[in-house]
């Protein structure tokens, strides 16, 4: 059975509103929301359809299997690409990651070799260095990171990593928006 007030709340919190502003919007009173959130109430048909148009699902959704959900991933669900020019291998460990906020990556880059070198564009990144070292290439301006290092920046700059040592190194690499 579906606990329509749980994942109402869940719905609420992941869209980052408040009761108040959730009640706001659908010309509700903040009770009434916290009374269908703890299933003291249930809402009209209308009254839902309007609360799951708020919150940006539909009925379809809300009431499908959670199981339905994929949340986890394995390695034979990532996406691999090779890059020989510039030694390195990308795995996008998210599948379809470019309809979330954030879009993980994993790169290994081969000694002498770099990811692709990225225009400025909206967001922020964050790295977090697995294996070896690498050097972060922002704005020209180079920065050594190493394992268990991590480094975070507006990806307002020409930004790049490349890997001057001897040995291959890996990097969580997370982007929002999605860029990679």
């Amino acid at each position: 059975m579906i606990d329509v007030g749980k994942k109402i709340r869940a719905l609420r919190l992941g869209n980052n509103l408040t009761q108040e502003e959730l009640a706001s919007r659908l010309e509700l009173t903040k009770g009434y929301i916290s009374q269908l959130e703890n299933n003291k109430t249930s809402p009209s048909m209308s009254t839902l359809f309007n609360i799951l148009e708020v919150l940006g699902t539909d009925v379809h959704a809300f009431f499908s299997k959670e199981s339905d959900v994929v949340v986890t991933f394995k390695q034979s669900d990532f996406y691999e690409k090779e890059n020989q020019l510039l030694k390195h291998m990308i795995y996008w460990i998210v599948p379809n990651a470019v309809k979330y906020e954030m879009e993980p990556i994993m790169i290994m880059i081969q000694p002498g070799g770099s990811s692709e070198i990225d225009d400025p564009h909206p967001g922020e990144e964050f790295g977090y260095v697995l294996e070896g070292q690498v050097t972060l290439v922002l704005n020209n301006k180079r920065q050594t990171i190493k394992k268990g290092e991590t480094f975070y920046y507006l990806a307002n700059q020409t930004h790049y990593l490349m890997n001057g040592s001897q040995h291959p190194c890996k990097v969580l690499w997370i982007s929002t928006p999605p860029t990679f």
